[in-house]
């Protein structure tokens, strides 16, 4: 059965190795069969969360900006994908801002099934505290799981991930969502 597909990259750089992984998970995907589309987050206008909370009353955000169409793609996926570089052992900004703009939308994101992807220079272990941060993002969305993990380590120049054992694991893992 073919399934609808979010990735969202919050790489700040073009061509990037966190979007590189993105761009093998969606071939994955679009080789199995499934539909896929990929959102890079440098490319929208997201403003910070006001935690004003209108939102939770049922109205919408009060801020009109890209968030809500990315929160729709969301809503309406069967599978999201978060991709992120390893900053200062956590994620990119971009992707922290577009998470905390997610309580307007947090109730209708129950029970997806998410996959994530980090990219760092250093080794798997120093990619665990943003992995456990994209987790507590998860973690407050009932019923969602966690179906996989790429560790895209050892890369932090433009490039480094070619040839790295993630790019084949984020194309096995896209083809068998």
């Amino acid at each position: 059965m073919s399934k609808k597909i979010v990735i969202i990259c919050g790489s700040p750089r073009k061509g990037g190795n966190s979007e590189t992984l993105c761009d093998e998970f969606m071939r994955g995907c679009l080789d199995a069969g499934h539909q896929a589309e990929k959102v890079l987050l440098r490319e929208q206008q997201i403003n910070y969360c006001q935690a004003c909370y209108v939102c939770r009353k049922g109205s919408g955000c009060v801020q009109k900006d890209d968030a809500a169409a990315i929160q729709r793609a969301m809503v309406t996926a069967d599978v999201i994908v978060l991709a992120t570089p390893v900053y200062f052992y956590s994620m990119s900004g971009q992707m922290k801002t577009f998470i905390d703009r997610c309580i307007a939308c947090g109730a209708e994101l129950s029970d997806k099934a998410f996959y994530f992807i980090a990219t760092a220079a250093d080794g798997k272990q120093a990619m665990e505290r943003t992995i456990d941060a994209l987790r507590g993002f998860t973690d407050c969305l009932p019923g969602s799981q966690v179906k996989g993990v790429i560790y895209g380590a050892g890369a932090w120049q433009l490039g480094d991930i070619q040839g790295n054992p993630a790019m084949k694991e984020a194309y096995q893992m896209g083809k068998a969502v």
